[in-house]
């Protein structure tokens, strides 16, 4: 998975100097972004929508329970964001440290927020610039954004199916009626 977004970040880096010669737009960090914010409105609504006594609910006694992800994606929202903006990690622990709904609700959009920081200071310029990420590899920025973004949706997939199987209709859904 890491390879197929740097390979496709790559393409999009490759283009950057043209794109960024055109003007002072920023249609890579932009259009991170846009992804972000579609799963970030997902994940917000997840966590306040479910009820607190699904919060422990695990389809299978070998998973995470949805509390887990939801603090799993707290927690690794600020991992990979302060990777991104080349900062240290602010101090989280709320996959294995909370279980409340109003703690992980409160992780999960103080999470959300520190990743819109990181994206308010990006810029295309920037973006292509890299840092550490996984085992050291150089990175580019925003290919360190558009992880997270695939991390978050990878999860909130995880929660469709939890909320599924409760019969909660998840917030993707509730514009189509699905």
């Amino acid at each position: 998975m890491y390879r197929r977004i740097v390979t496709a970040f790559g393409t999009a880096v490759l283009l950057a100097p043209a794109l960024l010669a055109q003007g002072p737009s920023a249609p890579l960090t932009q259009a991170t972004k846009a992804q972000f914010d579609e799963v970030k409105g997902y994940l917000a609504k997840t966590a306040q929508k479910v009820p607190e006594d699904l919060y422990s609910f695990k389809p299978t006694a070998d998973v995470r329970s949805l509390a887990e992800i939801i603090g799993h994606v707290a927690d690794a929202n600020f991992a990979i964001c302060a990777a991104a903006a080349g900062e240290k990690a602010p101090a989280s622990n709320f996959e294995k440290g909370k279980t409340s709904k109003s703690d992980l609700v409160r992780g999960l959009n103080d999470s959300l927020a520190y990743c819109d920081k990181v994206f308010a200071n990006m810029n295309d310029q920037k973006g292509v610039e890299t840092v550490k990420f996984f085992n050291g590899n150089q990175t580019p920025r925003i290919a360190v954004l558009a992880f997270n973004n695939s991390h978050c949706n990878e999860h909130y997939g995880n929660l469709v199916t939890y909320m599924r199987l409760k019969g909660i209709v998840p917030p993707s859904s509730e514009r189509s009626g699905m």
